[in-house]
């Protein structure tokens, strides 16, 4: 009997030593000092999976090494994959003090879409940070490849990239990333385009073509910009090939009762696209067809190029 009770004190004295190193998240964070949540990928690599992770550790450069280890690699009990693929090269990083920015640096691969999708990326930006800004004195993350800043699908720079930038849905656990969008919209005049930089919170999944009309469909957020596009209009698909962007809307696209000349809706659109670093040329087409005079005026049988004459990006 004596030894039956040893071997359970011994077994309970087992699993709280075994809870002292890292373990699967369940719920929510633990709120104990020195424990950190390291973000893999799911076994379907479609959402972020934490783990929690506990050190000793405080030294900040010692600290942050010892993260980036453990990002790289999922424990062998862990059923999760790592965020970053194996075929991409970790370089480094610099830890700045006075802007608490860590840097970190990755070889080519990582803008290699053979190596990872650009779904994949953006979950693998979005664990960079959500591992790396837990440290107390880290507020932000910047990502190089090949010594250059990493850029977004429409060819700007990344930069700063914070924990905020990215949200995790608990109800559909979709994850989500902030992307800023350079859009057209009508001067006062309604015969000149004015631009409107605006910050969107999307889902990863939602290509950056079909937020960028969407985002035109609700109108400008600022003031001495006016709408292009009508209210009731529905977008009904978008897609990329070989750089042109084709654009299919309903029949309600074609509704008169903005004050704007006929050719601005069409460059609205279209200089809004070609802000993406993919997109050369536009088709537009009403349900389907681009058989249709856009205000009796403009043949929507054409791919539409930037028009700068129209307006100036800032």
């Amino acid at each position: 009997m004596k030894n039956k009770i040893y071997g359970i004190l011994l077994l309970l004295i087992m699993v709280l030593m075994g809870g002292c190193q890292g373990r699967q998240n369940t719920g929510e964070v633990s709120g104990e000092e020195n424990v950190y949540r390291i973000y893999y990928l799911n076994s379907s690599m479609m959402r972020l999976a934490p783990w929690e992770y506990r050190t000793e550790t405080a030294d900040m450069d010692s600290l942050i090494q010892e993260l980036m280890t453990q990002f790289l690699k999922v424990p062998n009990d862990v059923d999760s994959q790592v965020a970053l693929s194996d075929k991409v090269g970790y370089l480094g990083y610099q830890y700045q003090l006075e802007n608490q920015v860590v840097y970190l640096y990755f070889d080519a691969g990582y803008t290699n879409r053979a190596n990872m999708d650009s779904s994949r990326e953006i979950l693998c930006r979005a664990a960079l940070t959500k591992t790396l800004t837990q440290i107390n004195g880290v507020d932000y993350i910047n990502i190089y490849v090949a010594d250059q800043p990493l850029l977004d699908l429409a060819g700007k720079p990344v930069g700063m990239l914070a924990d905020s930038d990215f949200i995790e849905s608990i109800s559909d656990v979709n994850t989500y990333e902030k992307t800023n969008l350079t859009l057209f919209f009508a001067d006062e005049t309604g015969e000149k385009l004015v631009v409107e930089n605006r910050d969107v919170v999307h889902n990863i999944n939602t290509s950056l073509e079909k937020l960028v009309v969407e985002e035109l469909l609700k109108g400008p957020a600022l003031a001495g910009r006016y709408a292009t596009l009508p209210l009731d209009a529905k977008l009904l698909n978008v897609s990329v090939n070989e750089n042109v962007c084709y654009i299919n809307f309903d029949s309600a696209f074609l509704n008169n009762g903005l004050e704007v000349k006929e050719y601005i809706p069409i460059y609205s659109i279209v200089n809004s696209l070609c802000e993406i670093s993919y997109v050369n040329k536009v088709q537009i087409t009403i349900n389907g067809s681009q058989d249709v005079m856009f205000r009796d005026v403009i043949s929507l049988n054409t791919q539409f190029e930037r028009n700068l004459e129209l307006g100036e990006t800032e």
